[in-house]
């Protein structure tokens, strides 16, 4: 099963290190990571895709709690989450399929961020499935290059805002 860990952690040198060594040394392969700056000024957000059953997922959680700079771990793999990736996808044209590619793009809402006389580069936003369905559809037609970003990814929100607030407060100490 497909696992999504959401981890705060001191926004210091070294944690993206130390996180990655811990799943290294566990035997766990990182599908894909993510971390940028977090609500407070001196953590981060860190989320983490792996797969795993819930012994895997419970005992992840538990060792990253016990390294010096991690504040929170959530598995938020069963719970309801927004989560999006960005992709950079380098596509062969020829004139002949021009017409064909921009059809396939449509849907997507992609943008184009690049054309050349051989090549085009599109960015795409979306979930994992929606980047993997582009990617199958422009595979026909030559895909010479993909840079992915990783799934990022927070749990929904409550009805009210309030909710969110009282969210926050409770799961991160002040």
């Amino acid at each position: 099963m497909e696992r999504i860990l959401s981890v705060i952690v001191n926004d210091r040198p070294g944690v993206l290190a130390r996180v990655a060594g811990l799943f290294s040394r566990r035997g766990f392969n990182i599908e894909s990571i993510t971390v940028g700056s977090a609500e407070e000024p001196t953590y981060s957000r860190m989320t983490i895709v792996s797969h795993g059953d819930d012994a895997m997922a419970q005992q992840m959680v538990v060792q990253l709690m016990k390294l010096v700079d991690v504040i929170d771990v959530h598995d938020i793999s069963r719970e309801k989450v927004v989560s999006r990736e960005l992709a950079l996808i380098k596509v062969r044209i020829a004139k002949e399929t021009r017409m064909e590619i921009s059809h396939i793009l449509e849907p997507f809402r992609v943008s184009i961020v690049d054309v050349g006389h051989t090549s085009m580069s599109v960015e795409v936003t979306g979930d994992t499935e929606k980047v993997d369905a582009l990617i199958g559809l422009l595979s026909p037609y030559g895909v010479l290059a993909i840079a992915r970003t990783g799934v990022t990814a927070l749990v929904r929100s409550g009805i009210s805002e309030a909710d969110s607030y009282d969210e926050r407060q409770t799961a991160w100490p002040m």
